[in-house]
């Protein structure tokens, strides 16, 4: 069984979070998504609109997930140990180094593999910041 790994904030879910997760779950049998905490997302990008209890069970109901947890407060690659996975899925978006999570996966005794996800160009939908600012503007 091939284990894939997602991660996100996952704040206003919209279409090019369900094209992420959909090309994620395409690439082993079972989808793993971890949510970031509330308080990891506002260190590194802003506090979410939507809480981390009702975003983890948002994700956890979208039909390519098998499991969604909360992350952990401390360091991210901390739970690599706890989820094993084959595989770890990036979104167009997210700024993490490959060669680093694949150096913390050996430390973990893992072999992993990182797959960036293509961007959703279907829909101006596709990102939170974009519908914040949509938003924004139409009020």
């Amino acid at each position: 069984m091939v284990r894939v790994l997602a991660t996100g904030v996952f704040d206003i879910l919209h279409p090019g979070h369900v094209h992420f997760l959909t090309e994620a779950k395409k690439l082993g049998d079972e989808l793993v998504v971890v949510v970031a905490r509330d308080s990891v997302a506002k260190r590194m990008k802003r506090l979410p609109f939507i809480p981390e209890n009702i975003r983890v069970a948002m994700v956890a109901s979208l039909k390519p997930v098998d499991r969604a947890i909360l992350g952990v407060e401390g360091n991210i690659y901390d739970i690599l140990s706890d989820i094993r996975p084959d595989i770890v899925a990036l979104g167009y978006d997210q700024e993490f180094d490959p060669n680093e999570i694949i150096s913390e996966g050996k430390k973990r005794g893992l072999d992993l593999r990182v797959v960036k996800i293509s961007q959703y160009s279907e829909t101006e939908f596709n990102g939170t910041r974009k519908i914040i600012k949509m938003l924004k503007t139409r009020s």
